[in-house]
């Protein structure tokens, strides 16, 4: 799909969740086509004439300034992702369209492996295209039934073409809910992004799950919040994770999982950190035998 497709249908999708009630509009009749919002409506309430509204909705959005944009968040009562993403599928919708283009080397800071392994909780590294990048010991051991399918792995294709998953988190629809919606937005940052094109036409030929939500046009950051695993070595986990965005590597960030102390998690992770423990290096002496 083109960047002009994308914003008529993310403004479609987002107007027919917004009702009139929900905007404070009155509602006259009950004869409404629509449950959500009309086109005329949006166009009221953010201050602009339903010709450009009309317009802006189909991707015509050649000079569109900020302060339009802004009107048109409020008035379909966007949140930081969602007006995030109108912002940069516009700037991407004025920019000379370019092939797609091969992402640079999925490089990770011997930094930042150093600082993997010296934590003692769960972590690990990825990119926007939820590739796995690096991992500490205790964070491979965590996400076991992904490296046993592969030593390189993607969370999202796990997610979406694994029959283990489903077993593997406990909340799997929102799981899935949300790598989509992530996905939506690593699109609207990066468009010409090669290998994101490849990830998201294999999940969507191979997945009924992932094309019913990737035409939702969905967004949402994904920062902090609690994952619920079965693992299948110590059994049920709930876990905090933290997500740092690592400013010197764009589009690299950093998950850290922790459990509160003197919690069956916390005992669980012990466990788990006990067993995947590497043993230390023996170094060899004239003397020793």
């Amino acid at each position: 799909m083109s960047t002009k497709d994308d914003i008529r249908d993310f403004l479609a999708t987002r107007r027919a969740k917004i009702t009139p009630e929900q905007s404070g509009l009155p509602v006259y009749g009950a004869n409404r086509r629509v449950t959500g919002l009309r086109r005329e409506e949006v166009a009221v309430l953010a201050g602009i004439s339903v010709e450009y509204y009309t317009r802006l909705e189909r991707g015509n959005v050649g000079g569109v300034s900020d302060s339009v944009l802004e009107g048109v968040a409020h008035a379909l009562q966007l949140d930081e992702a969602e007006r995030d993403h109108l912002h940069r599928l516009v700037r991407a919708a004025g920019t000379r369209p370019a092939s797609r283009r091969t992402p640079s080397r999925k490089r990770v800071r011997p930094t930042i492996q150093r600082m993997l392994d010296l934590m003692p909780m769960p972590a690990y590294l990825r990119n926007g295209r939820f590739d796995i990048l690096a991992v500490n010991d205790l964070g491979r051991a965590l996400y076991s039934p992904l490296y046993e399918e592969s030593d390189t792995p993607n969370s999202a294709r796990f997610v979406f073409l694994s029959p283990p998953a489903a077993e593997f988190f406990l909340d799997y629809d929102k799981v899935q809910d949300d790598a989509v919606a992530f996905l939506r937005v690593e699109a609207g940052r990066d468009p010409y992004d090669r290998e994101l094109q490849d990830l998201i036409g294999e999940l969507s030929t191979r997945s009924e799950r992932f094309r019913q939500r990737w035409a939702a046009h969905d967004v949402r950051y994904h920062r902090t919040g609690t994952k619920r695993l079965h693992h299948p070595l110590v059994g049920d986990l709930t876990l905090d994770f933290e997500a740092f965005e690592l400013p010197g590597d764009e589009g690299q960030r950093l998950n850290v999982y922790t459990a509160p102390p003197h919690t069956p998690t916390a005992e669980a992770l012990a466990m788990l950190a006990s067993w995947s423990a590497r043993e230390p290096i023996r170094e060899e002496t004239p003397w020793s035998s």
